[in-house]
């Protein structure tokens, strides 16, 4: 019998965000399809989550940043009417400034950070329509806003993602399909290893532990919030942010040049 809750695939689920992402849907009753390169971890949240919550859980090893990996997801998608919820989840970042970044690494990053998510989402909105209904999650980061933060590499993958989402919300609108964009900050996880900046030489004030991160994320999601920023006190800052790309929009488009551009000196 299928669960009326509907299944959650969730990319890079083998640890951090995405293993407590899929805890916390499992814990609401959600069968879950886990995605990431790592079979034998990813076989052990598995194994855990079926313990504990009695739910359905698959598994999937795949390399995103591969044509065979994206396709094989693809086609779990395409065979699964079960499927709620998307998370987009899986990427890596880089703290290296461009000049002495690898440039393979920098392209291996938009080929997680970018084309994995857009190719899932890609797959999956067209089934959501038909059925009227559907949840996507894309993950992205403070550096989205600021993407002179860290590598900037890393914070175009991000900003792509939080276009990429507003987007997709005014496309989506009133077809009974929601989008939520995530904008975690500093969060406690192995990303920091591998960008090359361990969380230990940031400031304990900075980081949030990927626990509270998702808990706050889903209490956005359960409160219909598009942008989610668990660190930002003050909802007031991302309104004025919005408000002021709204004021803008109107003007950026116009056949003759600005005024200011018209004459020298």
């Amino acid at each position: 019998m299928s669960n009326t809750n509907g299944t959650v695939l969730i990319t890079g689920a083998s640890s951090g965000i995405g293993a407590v992402y899929a805890d916390r849907f499992a814990r609401r009753g959600h069968d879950l399809i886990l995605v990431a390169r790592n079979l034998a971890r990813l076989t052990d949240v598995a194994n855990a989550l079926t313990q504990r919550y009695g739910v359905s859980v698959r598994t999937l090893a795949a390399n995103l940043g591969t044509e065979d990996g994206l396709a094989a997801v693809e086609r779990v998608i395409a065979q699964d009417d079960t499927i709620t919820h998307l998370v987009n989840n899986a990427g890596f970042g880089s703290a290296a400034p461009l000049a002495t970044a690898d440039v393979s690494e920098m392209q291996a990053m938009v080929a997680i950070n970018v084309t994995a998510p857009m190719r899932l989402t890609y797959a999956i909105v067209p089934l959501f329509r038909q059925r009227g209904k559907g949840t996507v999650v894309n993950i992205s980061s403070i550096v989205a806003i600021g993407p002179e933060i860290l590598n900037g590499v890393y914070g175009g993958t991000k900003s792509f993602l939080l276009a990429f989402s507003q987007s997709l919300r005014k496309e989506l609108h009133e077809t009974g399909i929601t989008v939520q964009v995530v904008l975690p900050g500093a969060t406690g996880t192995e990303f920091w290893d591998i960008a090359g900046l361990p969380a230990s030489n940031l400031p304990p004030e900075w980081v949030m532990s990927a626990a509270d991160l998702v808990d706050a994320a889903l209490i956005g999601l359960d409160r219909g919030e598009f942008a989610t920023i668990p660190s930002l006190m003050e909802a007031s800052e991302w309104d004025r942010w919005e408000d002021a790309r709204a004021t803008m929009l109107p003007h950026l488009s116009s056949a003759r040049p600005a005024d200011r551009y018209t004459t020298h000196g």
